[in-house]
């Protein structure tokens, strides 16, 4: 909680000097616009002011659990819809610190998943989980999602992987992980690898959850998949989602783009902050993939991670955003918080002192200096 005050109140006090409230900065521009019409007028009215890019169908590109949130919030509290919609996020923030460390706890030990919250907490985008944006939302859902898995929950990790699916276009990470673990345990070698214990005399072996594993393969995919077809009904072509996506400004290139945009750090005479933090973090997120994989997680851990970063990698366009689709990918602190976890407190303290301060001062970077979407 102090890490995460810290960049808000950089943000905060940055924003009183410029005469700018924190609700009005955390909870009312950039995309936070987008959420908040829709859930004020739907997805059939026009896009007041009309948004640059998507075309006048711009507000199809954005996924429908969010804006269904933010108004259900503001039903059930008689908040006004941004206020609702900041309300939802923080809470969901919460949610997500929580889930984090259950998953944490659950493959190492009380004390490594505080380091993994305390991580999360200080990464460069981490003021994103302040805002009134998708990102903590997506992470909530996902890390109890993840958890369900390890949990064997199937039923409720489908049914959470159809919300994660129906909140961001990046819910394919969840309901991969979902569905592989689920098909992994329905192959005759799936259950192998944990020994069982032989059932007492007169009892029958346990079976394994059948019908829950094949409801979980059948729950987790739908959100996505209703709003993608639900959109190309709208723009009258089965692929009308990805050509709204491309009207953005955003296709899948394998990493082409990305490759470019990093051999530019290297020869463009001038950069961004905000550049150069994406190239950092891009970089970082391969690296700690390999680190978690060499671990040997469960198979939805680095499923879920490989997959974020292969979206956020793979994707063309937004540069300057990649920091922020990497933000749900928190298994890529594990390998770094079992260091911090082994680490002596001076090292500790050091650590996370100086990445709470550098990520607070880039928080107010990213709101009062950066012209562009976080």
């Amino acid at each position: 909680m102090a890490l995460r005050l810290a960049g808000i109140g950089v943000v905060g006090i940055w924003g009183h000097r410029k005469g700018l409230g924190l609700h009005e900065v955390l909870a009312t521009r950039w995309d936070s616009v987008f959420y908040l019409n829709i859930a004020e007028h739907g997805y059939a009215s026009p896009m007041v002011p009309a948004c640059g890019l998507g075309g006048p169908t711009c507000k199809l590109a954005f996924f429908p659990f969010y804006p269904g949130l933010i108004r259900a919030t503001s039903a059930v509290t008689g908040l006004p819809a941004s206020w609702a919609a900041w309300a939802a996020a923080l809470a969901a923030s919460f949610l997500a610190a929580w889930g984090i460390f259950a998953v944490a706890e659950k493959l190492y030990d009380a004390r490594v998943a505080l380091f993994a919250v305390a991580l999360y907490a200080v990464v460069p985008h981490a003021l994103v989980q302040s805002m009134a944006y998708t990102e903590p939302v997506f992470t909530a859902l996902a890390a109890w999602a993840l958890y369900a898995v390890l949990c064997q929950a199937w039923l409720t990790a489908g049914a959470l992987a159809l919300l994660a699916g129906a909140t961001r276009p990046s819910g394919l990470a969840v309901i991969a992980a979902v569905t592989l673990s689920a098909a992994w345990q329905l192959l005759p070698a799936g259950g192998r690898r944990t020994p069982q214990l032989l059932p007492a005399r007169g009892r029958r072996a346990p079976r394994r959850p059948t019908a829950r594993l094949y409801g979980a393969i059948a729950l987790a995919p739908l959100g996505w998949v209703a709003f993608v077809v639900w959109v190309g009904h709208r723009m009258g072509s089965w692929d009308g989602y990805f050509i709204e996506q491309r009207q953005w400004g955003s296709t899948f290139d394998g990493g082409v783009f990305t490759a470019q945009r990093l051999r530019d750090l290297f020869t463009l005479p001038s950069l961004t902050l905000d550049y150069v933090v994406a190239a950092a973090t891009v970089v970082t997120a391969v690296i700690l993939l390999a680190a978690l994989v060499l671990r040997r997680p469960p198979l939805a851990v680095w499923v879920y991670a490989a997959a974020l970063v292969l979206i956020a990698v793979g994707g063309a366009g937004f540069f300057h955003a990649k920091a922020r689709f990497l933000l749900p990918a928190f298994p890529l602190l594990f390998p770094l918080a079992a260091a911090l976890a082994r680490a002596c407190r001076t090292t500790v303290w050091w650590t996370l002192t100086g990445a709470a301060l550098v990520s607070a001062f880039y928080s107010g970077y990213l709101t009062m200096v950066w012209t562009h979407s976080p």
